[in-house]
């Protein structure tokens, strides 16, 4: 016989729980990465709850902040052997107010202010530098020349948020790298003076040119030398003290280039990736065009492949530096794990610098 199913709404609410709990068995904070999340309250420390539409179901708890391997284990390593997290055009950021009475027309690469950036791990910025209206801006324009429709902001607001930084944080260390299109004659050192950062300058004298250590963190934190600064003009390493980038990092290729699958070539301006001439290794991994909705599954085993294969291509050498777009975006540990596993392999041969603590035990 024929039995009809009859629910009643306490039937309904009854199962509709069942399934929230079995598809979230954790909350208030008690949520782990990658675990399946509602709200931002259920995850725990350093994650936010995240939706990735084409990389997963639903939303999940993924990491929002960098682990500081100094306070993993210590500062007293050079330079050379840590990793930094780096946001490409750190600056071009999503909601950034109009500063010359004009729309913006041109892509965004961050949604953090830098100062958020700052606190959540990141430790160099890529900037874009123009002439523009008499003064220095941040820039993500084309054709070596800022338009009122490509500006984002003077460039010693960002210098100012910079020096706050770093004068309430006294052991850390900060990397400017400058995409740099200034052509007013000590531009860039007039904005870093404005900004007070002149003061925090580690000074090219000491940086090494033949692929030797640089100086320890440690050293660096001590003198107050805890701000790197690279441009992109050769002769402004003569005329203004500013270390010519490619004198001491190599980099590969940026944009679409630079992300395919099993290839890692140097970027035109560096020497072959393979050059131990050059102390320090910057990593390119983002598209061409900035995509939000793609990058949380770029950050993620994509970048994770990148970096071994880049590893291969520099001679068995480990990326210092690892530049990205819409840096919090991932499927989970994202670039945060991706700089774990490069501090772990630089500090102590394991992916992940806290199993460094095991292995300075023994």
């Amino acid at each position: 016989m024929f039995v009809k199913n009859i629910y009643s709404p306490v039937t309904v609410v009854a199962a509709a729980l069942l399934l929230t709990t079995a598809a979230v068995a954790c909350s208030h904070g008690t949520c782990k990465v990658k675990d399946s999340c509602w709200r931002g309250g259920d995850c725990g420390a350093g994650l936010y709850c995240y939706s990735c539409e084409v990389g997963f179901p639903g939303s999940r708890c993924v990491r929002s902040k960098a682990t500081n391997p100094f306070r993993i284990l210590n500062n007293s390593m050079p330079l050379n052997k840590y990793a930094f997290l780096t946001t490409h055009n750190a600056f071009a950021i999503e909601g950034e107010p109009y500063h010359t009475g004009v729309p913006r027309i041109t892509v965004t690469n961050q949604e953090d202010t830098v100062t958020q950036q700052l606190n959540n791990g990141v430790r160099a910025l890529m900037l874009d530098t123009y002439d523009f209206e008499g003064d220095i801006w941040l820039c993500h324009s084309f054709g070596g020349r800022c338009h009122d429709f490509t500006a984002f902001k003077p460039a010693v607001d960002t210098m100012k948020e910079i020096e706050s930084f770093l004068r309430t944080n006294p052991s850390e260390i900060l990397t400017l790298i400058l995409q740099d299109y200034v052509q007013t004659p000590k531009g860039i050192s007039k904005v870093l003076r404005e900004a007070g950062l002149s003061k925090y300058r580690f000074p090219l004298s000491r940086m090494p040119r033949n692929g030797e250590d640089w100086a320890a963190v440690s050293d660096m934190v001590a003198r107050n030398q805890r701000l790197l600064v690279f441009t992109s003009v050769q002769s402004k390493e003569k005329s203004e003290g500013i270390a010519y980038q490619w004198n001491y990092m190599v980099e590969n290729q940026y944009g679409d280039d630079g992300m395919i699958v099993g290839s890692c070539i140097n970027r035109m301006e560096s020497s072959a990736l393979n050059d131990k001439r050059k102390s320090l290794v910057l990593m390119n991994y983002f598209g061409s065009i900035p995509s939000k909705k793609f990058a949380c599954v770029h950050n993620s085993a994509n970048l994770l492949a990148m970096i071994q294969t880049c590893h291969q291509s520099t001679g068995g050498r480990w990326p210092n530096f690892v530049a990205v777009d819409f840096y919090k975006r991932s499927e989970g540990g994202g670039t945060f794990e991706a700089v774990d596993t490069l501090n772990g392999e630089l500090l102590c041969g394991r992916n992940d610098v806290h199993e460094c603590v095991v292995a300075f035990l023994f």
